[in-house]
């Protein structure tokens, strides 16, 4: 008899971090359908935990197993961690026993915050860790783009320009430290149906990109938030009233900002003061469960 094949288990947990949008300006349309953006990024705390682990030698390879703890989300190749397991197995051309991908999710879905976006970023680099395939950022964020436009931004995080259709990635100085009320009202904005409808709208305003630049590079909160600005809102929160009211909410409750993140429907405000953000924040979770108190990263 031959000896029995050692199982080998490695395991890893990545903290996959929500976005915001300072700006988001949409500048044109590509030949392919694909939308021009320009649109200053940042990551904040709230975020969700993916666990991944691989597993060799066992007698048969089990291949890609997600779980999650939200039971009405998919956990086959509809789930985009999913698919960026099968796609970094396709690219690194490393073989594929048995990858264990668990999601414990805190970032609302469909939000306009990358939560799937994060978590596939999450897991690109999970695997590249654990199998030692040692890809660069670079070639990570590659390979995310060939799944999603955001992927690339997660990898990175931080405070970034993104233009293109949101891949090409500028850093730029850090945000300054500030509490941030994250509310998303109970329902769900299909972002390819926005991106449509911004093609019938010209914007009155657009973001003064170049001025946020600037306020970050200075430092200056308050020339930040005085700049906050979303030309996806037009379409978004003319639907949805809750979305006015919740900015004018949290705006009365000592926000010194509040826009409208992605596509929707998460309303952000930022706060220099923690304890009114607290207090915000436990009040509008009496109307919106989906609530959150949190801060930048």
């Amino acid at each position: 008899m031959g000896r029995k094949q050692q199982v080998e288990r490695r395991e890893t947990t990545i903290l996959a971090h929500a976005k915001i949008n300072l700006t988001l300006d949409v500048t044109g349309r590509r030949e392919d359908g694909y939308h021009l953006v320009k649109m200053v990024m940042q990551s904040v705390a709230l975020h969700d935990e993916v666990r991944v682990a691989t597993v060799s030698g066992e007698r048969k390879g089990r291949g890609i197993v997600l779980t999650c703890s939200l039971p009405y989300l998919p956990v086959d190749e509809r789930n985009l961690a999913y698919r960026a397991a099968e796609r970094f197995y396709v690219e690194t051309g490393l073989l594929l026993e048995t990858v264990e991908i668990h999601i414990e999710k805190r970032i609302p879905v469909a939000a306009g915050l990358a939560g799937g976006s994060t978590d596939a970023a999450a897991v690109l680099r999970a695997l590249n860790d654990l199998t030692g395939a040692g890809l660069s950022l670079d070639e990570l964020c590659r390979i995310g783009l060939t799944l999603g436009a955001d992927i690339p931004y997660c990898l990175r995080g931080g405070t970034m320009l993104a233009e293109g259709i949101g891949e090409t990635l500028t850093p730029l100085a850090p945000m300054p430290p500030c509490w941030v009320v994250l509310c998303k009202p109970p329902f769900a904005v299909s972002t390819k149906e926005v991106y449509e409808e911004m093609d019938a709208v010209e914007p009155e305003t657009r973001p003064d990109t170049d001025g946020m630049i600037k306020a970050l590079e200075a430092g200056d909160l308050a020339g930040v938030c005085s700049r906050l600005c979303n030309v996806m809102e037009l379409v978004t929160g003319q639907k949805r009233r809750q979305i006015g009211e919740i900015r004018a909410f949290l705006t009365e409750n000592g926000a010194a900002g509040t826009a409208m993140s992605g596509s929707g429907p998460t309303v952000f405000g930022l706060f220099t003061d923690e304890g009114r953000a607290r207090t915000a924040a436990k009040m509008l979770r009496h109307r919106f469960a989906d609530t959150f108190f949190t801060k930048t990263e």
